[in-house]
């Protein structure tokens, strides 16, 4: 098994995603002409999920919230927040029920 953080290399990819499979993200990586562009974008996203993913798993590395800073001047703890959980979050990213 490969340790955590050891560097082997760059990591190569083909990646193929059809409008059907997320519609949001395919017209988001169409404004750019295939190439360098297109892909610099879906690195970006990627960066950026893994960075929002972390923050829900520790709420701490995340930035406070307007909610959050009120709930603190009024002495209230993180228990009584409702911060969400991650599951609700992914599953708005699943694939939508069939009637």
């Amino acid at each position: 098994m490969n340790a955590v953080g050891k560097d082997l290399g760059p990591v190569s990819m083909l990646f193929e995603l059809s409008r059907d499979d997320n519609p949001r993200l395919y017209d988001d990586l169409m404004r750019f002409n295939k190439g360098t562009k297109r892909i610099n974008r879906l690195r970006f996203l990627a960066h950026e999920g893994l960075l929002a993913q972390t923050w829900m798993l520790n709420p701490a590395a995340a930035p406070p919230t307007v909610a959050q800073s009120a709930a603190q001047s009024a002495g209230e703890g993180p228990d009584e927040l409702n911060l969400g959980e991650p599951s609700l979050t992914n599953q708005s990213f699943a694939r939508p029920l069939v009637e």
